[in-house]
């Protein structure tokens, strides 16, 4: 990495921030370093929930909050909430077939699928496979890729994101009044195309990936979902779900079309269109099937709380979160086996580690407000844990201010910048924005808001459930690096270490850039759970009505 020294010696101005003045304890570097060691070493194995890694991690994150003083989070005495979910390990065959000739699909190198229904053995044989295009249902924007066919039974294949609908002004931009232009809307999401899938009864949902479009290389997807996955707990055997869900790799999805006849490009681009309606694979039909082997468990979020000082005020909360759980282990691999999860998201618990004790500096008196500090399980899984939390709410969700919420920093080093992903949603931007400037900082939305990173962590399920949420990550503009060098490591990252057994702790990390951000939301939460007004959605957002309804619920109870 550069440093000022190299820039100006190489003539290139530059002005940086003075040195970041944390209060008497401050976030401590050594101290992040230390429990991101601990948590991503392989000792922990990769944190997978209900397996031995979750026992050390539920004992060291509750053994820490404990250390500081303070008191259990479950009302109930205890340290943690129980999450009760189902693994599920899905063995799948999937194959197309046209008059003699089988299209046999290596699972997972060219497919991977799975069914998250709470049954042995799944079999789907459809005599139709329909593209549905991007699978998107949104009355709000006029779009209808169903056309009122009927689905049930069927074969399902869709593409992943929003459709991208060009402004008719300007043909080479996206038009900003449908699915939000660049931005990803939840209808461009993963989870969203399954919900619908089985809302309208298919058999099958099978997603096209493209790289692009899904914010991640194929093998992302291999590391993610072959392993065991999970889901919350359902008495119904989770039939809410289509009986298989999967991808397909994008070379494999193009030669399906052309084994059914279709032409992959040109329906993609009809796709991006209100008038495109399902197209029907000619004669071909599909063969599924997916065995599973099952287990129930108990996961645990782990909570600690920080009594608020304000008789008034202390039955009212701000919420801290990140997650503890990561990938597991994979013994089928041919070296290291170990899904660390360094990054993702040792580094986001440590951050919270760190915030819980910033709290409790015996220099300074708690909040007038309490503070909750939750760790959170099966992030990975689908935000099981933080969904379980916001249906079953230990503080109720109208006493809730905020969540603010720590998934990945930053440990390239020092930056100029902070991210906000989901930019304008709340008015904890503003808050944050002015906490910025006092160290001589910028506010950036998300640079690639078409990946949806808004609803791919666990704040997202605060959000749904009506809570003002923020998700700060991590800049990108260093300081003392050439322009760009943020990015690339990030993008770095991405493609070579994220969900994959090299996100591990590494001695060129440089967490100073870490500090300051953790020292941030440490202010952030500290000015909200202090200051009069409430954090609150802005005009326009998706959850802005059922917060409003859930305060006037509040309110009637009282």
């Amino acid at each position: 990495m550069l440093t000022l020294g190299v820039l100006a010696a190489a003539g290139c101005a530059t002005i940086l921030p003075e040195a970041f003045q944390p209060r008497p304890r401050g976030i401590q570097s050594l101290e992040l370093r230390a429990h991101i060691a601990e948590l991503g070493s392989d000792r922990y194995e990769g944190r997978g929930p209900g397996t031995p890694g979750e026992e050390l991690t539920v004992r060291y994150l509750s053994t820490q909050f404990q250390s500081l003083g303070l008191q259990p989070g479950n009302p109930d005495g205890t340290w943690v909430q129980e999450v009760p979910m189902v693994g599920i390990f899905s063995k799948p065959s999937v194959a197309f077939v046209r008059g003699e000739t089988r299209m046999q699909l290596d699972c997972p190198g060219e497919c991977v699928a799975f069914s998250r229904r709470f049954t042995p053995d799944i079999d789907v044989k459809a005599d139709e496979v329909l593209f549905v295009g991007y699978g998107v249902d949104a009355p709000e924007y006029g779009w209808d890729d169903y056309k009122g066919v009927d689905v049930r039974g069927k074969v399902i294949v869709m593409l992943v994101n929003d459709p991208p609908v060009a402004d008719s002004h300007d043909p080479s931009r996206l038009d900003e009044r449908v699915f939000e232009g660049k931005a990803m809307t939840y209808f461009g999401r993963w989870t969203y195309k399954y919900e619908i899938a089985a809302r309208k009864q298919a058999a099958a949902v099978l997603l096209v990936h493209e790289e692009g479009p899904a914010g991640y290389p194929f093998g992302v997807v291999q590391s993610s979902w072959t392993h065991e996955n999970f889901d919350l707990a359902d008495a119904g055997g989770n039939v809410r779900r289509a009986p298989v869900e999967g991808w397909l790799r994008q070379d494999k999805a193009k030669e399906l079309f052309s084994a059914g006849g279709l032409d992959f490009e040109e329906l993609k681009r009809q796709a991006a269109t209100r008038e495109f309606k399902p197209v029907a694979f000619k004669e071909l039909r599909a063969e599924l099937r997916v065995h599973n082997d099952m287990r129930e468990i108990r996961s645990r979020n782990v909570v600690a709380r920080l009594p608020g000082s304000d008789p008034l005020r202390k039955d009212e909360y701000v919420v801290y979160t990140a997650h503890w759980d990561h990938l597991g282990r994979d013994d089928s691999l041919p070296n290291d086996k170990i899904y660390n999860g360094a990054v993702d998201n040792a580094s986001g618990v440590a951050g919270l580690l760190e915030i819980a004790a910033a709290f409790r500096d015996p220099a300074l008196a708690p909040p007038p407000r309490s503070v909750l500090f939750l760790a959170t399980t099966a992030e990975e899984k689908g935000l099981l844990g933080a969904r379980w939390y916001a249906e079953h709410p230990l503080y109720p969700l109208e006493k809730t201010l905020c969540d603010i919420n720590m998934d990945s920093l930053n440990p390239f080093g020092r930056t100029r910048d902070l991210i906000s992903v989901g930019l304008g949603r709340t008015t904890i931007d503003a808050q944050l924005e002015d906490l910025l400037h006092r160290h001589g900082r910028v506010l950036r939305g998300d640079s690639e808001p078409e990946k949806g990173y808004y609803y791919r962590s666990d704040h997202f399920e605060f959000a749904r459930a009506g809570v003002p949420a923020v998700y700060a990550d991590g800049g990108v503009d260093l300081i003392g690096a050439p322009s760009g060098e943020g990015k690339r490591l990030w993008t770095l990252y991405t493609r070579e270490r994220y969900h994959k057994p090299g996100d591990e702790l590494r001695d060129e990390w440089d967490l100073a850039g870490a500090v300051e951000d953790v020292e941030l939301l440490y202010e952030l939460g500290r000015t909200i759970a202090t200051e009069d007004a409430w954090p609150a959605w802005k005009p326009g957002s998706e959850f802005r009505a059922t917060r409003l309804a859930q305060l006037a619920g509040g309110a009637r109870a009282k």
